[in-house]
């Protein structure tokens, strides 16, 4: 499955199946979130959020990618992430493209 954020592959013709999504809400333990909330006072990288946010978007692009493969598709184009703040410490992500077979 070619993946890219482009409206095209180049030397291929697309036919477009249409939207695919896949999207995950994700959030950190008490734990971590208490010490991160102690790193916002200093300053500084919070890798518990980064690691989780990574996490959320291997996990929604792994979902668009299965909803593509059920239509037969070769690749997903013009793929964009988006994300929000459910609540304290929770945010969700969606990936979503078009997928699109090679003719």
């Amino acid at each position: 499955m070619i993946l890219v954020n482009t409206d095209y592959i180049s030397g291929k013709n697309l036919e477009m199946l249409g939207l695919v999504k896949g999207s995950t809400i994700q959030s950190k333990h008490v734990g971590k979130d208490i010490m991160s909330s102690f790193k916002t006072i200093v300053g500084g990288e919070l890798k518990e959020y980064n690691e989780m946010m990574n996490e959320a978007r291997a996990i929604a692009t792994k979902r668009m990618v299965q909803e593509a493969e059920k239509l037969g598709a070769d690749a997903i184009v013009n793929i964009r992430y988006a994300s929000s703040a459910i609540m304290q410490g929770a945010a969700e992500v969606i990936a979503y493209g078009t997928a699109v077979k090679f003719v």
